[in-house]
């Protein structure tokens, strides 16, 4: 991971810390990361399904406009266009609901002992996933849980005496927001970071496929 070593030097990393921090990714990256090529071809699938609705919307248009039409025909293309609207509102919805569950999996790994049984007890209802793609409400939650069900939670070393913390989420970059990405945290966590910003990709492919069905 010759790419990998020069950005932490450019980062600032100490020579003496880049092999440990090198480490924790080859670990943690195997477990969350897909191959450029997969990753590639869902992206592609994703903006073509977002092209299909286009061409679809439009031709359903240019229809509506033509000249002499007969009144079935005229009511198959209102039901065109309620089909159509109902599929993308079903797409968009799918796709917010795996940006969710991935930017909930991703503030889990590592914390608890059971993650499906954790991400059972949060209230999804009261999250919010921001314009800046950050979720709002998930750190409050946890919090709340550790305090009131702290078996469900591993033991984090404290270190220099900080308490347990949950990394903030973004489902843009997958950034600890909370501690800004300084000092010797930033190492230690780099591996899972790196891995954990790819994970908003994953199951697209899903959802379209749930669309065009």
């Amino acid at each position: 991971m010759d790419w990998l070593k020069e950005l932490l030097k450019k980062l600032g990393v100490e020579d003496s810390k880049i092999d440990g921090a090198i480490a924790d990714a080859g670990k943690e990256i195997p477990k969350h990361f897909v191959p450029k090529s997969q990753y590639n071809e869902v992206s592609a699938a994703k903006q073509q399904a977002e092209k299909d609705v286009a061409d679809r919307d439009k031709q359903i248009e240019d229809l509506s406009k033509a000249a002499g039409l007969s009144d079935d025909l005229k009511k198959q293309i209102e039901q065109l266009k309620t089909d159509n609207k109902t599929a993308k509102e079903k797409y968009d919805a799918d796709l917010q609901q795996i940006k969710l569950d991935n930017a909930i999996s991703a503030a889990l790994t590592g914390k608890v002992h059971n993650e499906k049984h954790v991400t059972g007890l949060i209230d999804k209802e009261r999250l919010v996933i921001g314009d800046d793609g950050k979720l709002v409400g998930l750190d409050e939650q946890l919090k709340a849980l550790q305090t009131s069900d702290a078996y469900l939670f591993k033991t984090e070393d404290k270190g220099g005496g900080g308490g347990f913390k949950f990394k903030g989420t973004s489902l843009l970059d997958g950034k600890d927001q909370s501690k800004g990405e300084q000092g010797d945290d930033k190492v230690g966590s780099f591996g899972k970071q790196l891995a954990e910003s790819t994970k908003g990709n994953e199951g697209l492919d899903t959802a379209r496929e749930s669309y065009f069905k």
